[in-house]
């Protein structure tokens, strides 16, 4: 449990990063970040696996490439639920969004979370 707080406290910081850097990417704030962490982990838990495997060839022949865009659409997904607290401009803001947040959320998972995880 104290794992899935950590991730969505995570995730919600890196939302509000992007959404600091980026124009097209919005957040009306904190609140809406910690809200749209928590839908995009039920998105991802609920609709990812299916796209996964409705796209699988596809990901294959891309070498795993196209999870990208699945999570670009996750992350769509998520900004539809969300409405006017979380707007993001045209699909490849999207997509830029989504390899961004990829990238932090398991930059900061490799360097500050499993070696507290493996202290304690």
């Amino acid at each position: 449990m104290r794992h899935w707080i950590v991730s969505l406290l995570v995730n919600s910081i890196v939302l509000m990063v992007v959404a600091g850097y980026f124009e097209g990417f919005y957040l009306q704030g904190i609140g809406s970040a910690i809200l749209a962490s928590v839908l995009l982990a039920i998105v991802n838990v609920f609709v990812k696996p299916i796209l996964i495997l409705l796209t699988l060839p596809v990901t294959i022949v891309t070498l795993g490439l196209f999870l990208i865009v699945i999570n670009a659409i996750t992350l769509m997904i998520t900004a539809f639920l969300m409405g006017e607290a979380f707007v993001i401009d045209g699909f490849m803001m999207v997509i830029l969004a989504a390899l961004i947040i990829g990238l932090l959320n398991l930059l900061i998972d490799k360097v500050i979370i499993e070696p507290i995880r493996n202290k304690a």
